[in-house]
């Protein structure tokens, strides 16, 4: 299998990123019988562990002029002065390079999203989260896994963007293991989950569908996990250390907010005029749309962990994403198993009538 790395368009990646770190390893002498909100989630996690290379066709190849075959409104240039003198082979290259640069930042967040479920094994302190934290790191080594087999079939990849990196750093050194979760739990898996639902809902690519509906199927535990265990924490603190938090979560949401204008090394990667490229991204309705949309998860889970002072709402209201405020986390997760099960239902019928096929042979 060829290194990613070795996939990168650009030179001079570093083949590591190392994170100093300062937390305390805690103990819980208790051993009690745990919360059970919790405990019923460990339990779900343990239940649902698959094997990517059994439960996915890897046999399944994508689309050679639109990878995921995702509608091009998906581009963030389409529509554009650029997208529209581009020929029909410029856009196919497009296309394939846009859609690997998403499911780079997909690979390059799960591998982040794997070492922050190790320190939290380790530094939270109720034995009932160090349970559920295990489960998640497996979970996270198992997207690494689906992800790099599935960016290795794109031929290309990406490194991280700049301000995902921003974040993964600030979660993984903060010391404080709430802060760890809110940044990964919370804001940076809330939006994987937004994202890879586009894939899931519009790709028209089996191999891609499958993918992020087995992926999302987790990370709706994992998310409930942060909410749950935030939820319990949260009101033990002052209100000067929620501020803290509060203040945090606004600059996460920000940096994150705008991290979609941070795709312009693809367009120098292609020969695009990346200053236009850029100028038409950061005024397009469609990528205001997306942007918004990716908040969808987040909002209903900082009000439901307590975090709702004046300033996280105005920041909302700001960003036109209060809305979002109204939905229900737990149901949002029961649709996304519910696809999931749909997706394995429908690969099991599909199994069964060629297995047919063939003894009819």
């Amino acid at each position: 299998m060829t290194a990613l790395r070795d996939l990168y368009p650009m030179p001079g990646i570093d083949d590591h990123w190392h994170v100093p770190q300062q937390f305390d390893a805690v103990f819980d002498w208790k051993f009690d019988e745990g919360r059970t909100t919790l405990m019923h989630l460990y339990q779900k996690g343990k239940d649902m562990q698959w094997d990517a290379l059994k439960r996915i066709d890897w046999d399944l190849e994508l689309d050679p002029e639109n990878p995921m075959e995702m509608p091009d409104e998906a581009v963030a240039i389409y529509g554009s002065d650029v997208w529209n003198r581009m020929t029909k082979k410029e856009r196919i290259e497009l296309r394939r390079h846009a859609q690997s640069w998403n499911i780079s930042q997909f690979l390059q967040g799960e591998q982040a999203a794997l070492l922050a479920a190790s320190k939290i094994v380790s530094s939270v302190p109720d034995l009932d989260a160090k349970f559920y934290a295990a489960t998640q790191v497996m979970d996270e080594a198992r997207h690494v896994e689906t992800y790099r087999l599935l960016q290795g079939k794109f031929g290309v990849a990406y490194p991280m963007t700049d301000p995902l990196q921003e974040l993964v750093n600030d979660a993984l050194k903060d010391s404080r293991w709430d802060v760890t979760y809110l940044a990964m739990q919370v804001v940076i898996e809330g939006l994987a989950l937004a994202a890879f639902g586009t894939i899931r809902d519009l790709a028209q690519n089996p191999l891609a569908r499958m993918v992020n509906a087995y992926v999302m199927e987790d990370e709706a535990r994992h998310v409930a996990f942060g909410r749950l265990s935030l939820r319990d924490y949260y009101p033990q603190l002052t209100q000067k250390e929620r501020d803290e938090r509060e203040e945090f979560l606004v600059e996460a949401c920000y940096l994150m907010r705008d991290r979609m204008t941070q795709s312009h090394e693809l367009y120098d990667v292609l020969g695009l005029p990346v200053k236009e490229c850029k100028e038409y991204v950061e005024n397009s309705d469609i990528v205001k749309l997306y942007r918004t949309m990716l908040f969808q998860r987040i909002v209903p889970i900082v009000k439901d962990i307590g975090l709702w002072g004046p300033r996280i709402r105005k920041a909302y209201e700001d960003m036109g994403v209060m809305h979002y405020a109204e939905l229900d986390p737990q149901t949002l997760q029961d649709e996304d198993e519910r696809i999931a099960a749909q997706i394995d239902a429908g690969k099991a019928r599909s199994d069964y009538v060629q297995a047919v096929a063939g003894l009819a042979e």
